[in-house]
């Protein structure tokens, strides 16, 4: 899972990240809304943890910003205001979650789990897309209940089409989602990785949409 941080405070920036370093997630820690994507690159992006109170403007302008552009990327706003105004403010505007400072670590995990849970059309922390069934805290998958032995590159890209499930993801997306820090991964190396997973999981089970990308087809 790759995160973007936007928090100006020092202190709390670096313990987000090594937070999510310790749980394997990548992240990206940006101090100022101005340095904030537009809503068309949020995609590359699983979460968002979004100060409100940032140097140069809102978080709640921001948020207002990428929901109107059309991003659908699961954003959890992390602020010290606790006024029931702010939060309802929040999650009216788009947020799918909102924490209180100071942030216990743990939960910021476990709330972080339950928003891509809902983005992925899950119920709990396995998800199940027909026969298959995945794990993403564990790392692990199985099908029709026996487990299937996946590399972690093959595991990244299933759960990078699990996320979307029914949905075409393009084939650049997958690419750098799966280096989402350095250069994107060469398309002929993403072919042999998805003809592999195939291969474990079932042909059908992923469509090759031509020109576009994949999808992780939804029974």
């Amino acid at each position: 899972m790759h995160v973007l941080i936007i928090e100006d405070d020092l202190d709390l920036g670096r313990a987000l990240q090594q937070a999510l370093r310790s749980e394997g997630f990548t992240s990206e820690w940006r101090r100022l809304a101005s340095d904030a994507p537009q809503a068309g690159e949020l995609a590359d992006y699983a979460c968002v943890l979004l100060d409100l109170g940032l140097p140069d403007g809102s978080g709640f302008e921001l948020l207002h910003r990428w929901r109107q552009g059309g991003a659908q990327t699961p954003v959890l706003l992390i602020t010290s205001r606790s006024g029931l105004d702010e939060r309802v403010r929040g999650l009216d505007g788009g947020a799918d979650d909102y924490l209180v400072k100071p942030i216990a670590m743990p939960e910021l995990l476990s709330r972080m789990r339950a928003v891509q849970r809902r983005y992925a059309q899950q119920a709990s922390s396995s998800w199940r897309i027909g026969e298959l069934e995945i794990h993403p805290a564990a790392r692990t998958v199985q099908l029709a209940g026996q487990p299937i032995e996946l590399s972690p590159r093959e595991f990244s890209i299933l759960v990078e089409l699990a996320r979307e499930p029914g949905r075409a993801v393009a084939k650049g997306a997958l690419a750098q989602r799966l280096e989402p820090l350095g250069e994107a991964l060469d398309f002929s190396v993403l072919e042999v990785h998805v003809s592999n997973l195939r291969k474990k999981i079932g042909a059908e089970r992923i469509r090759t949409l031509r020109g576009v990308g994949y999808r992780l087809e939804k029974p």
